[in-house]
């Protein structure tokens, strides 16, 4: 993949959130500049992840649920779970308790 400005921007911003806090993949890509740019949030995670050191369980979607199914979703859970975060049954989180307005 590429490294853009964008990009790099996607990644400094994700490496950000907090421990204990989550973000949506349209929340990441808004404060980078580009509302509608979410999927590209969402390839950034798949494909930097684990180089760049990326919290990827903290990203959720705008409903405030895990996307991810099977293994993802339970190793996403448990994650979140370890960082005092409550999510249900169904992987939802509480964005008004959770959510990450990018302050320090």
């Amino acid at each position: 993949m590429a490294r853009t400005a964008f990009s790099e921007k996607l990644v400094e911003i994700i490496k950000a959130i907090p421990r204990g806090k989550v973000a949506t993949y349209g929340q990441i890509a808004a404060m980078a500049g580009r509302p509608l740019g979410a999927r590209q949030v969402v390839r950034i995670l798949v494909s930097l992840s684990l180089k760049e050191g990326l919290p990827w369980h903290r990203m959720i979607n705008s409903r405030g649920g895990i996307s991810l199914e099977g293994e993802g979703f339970r190793e996403q859970k448990e994650l979140l779970e370890a960082e005092g975060i409550r999510v249900d049954e169904k992987g939802r989180v509480d964005l008004k308790l959770y959510r990450w307005e990018g302050e320090d």
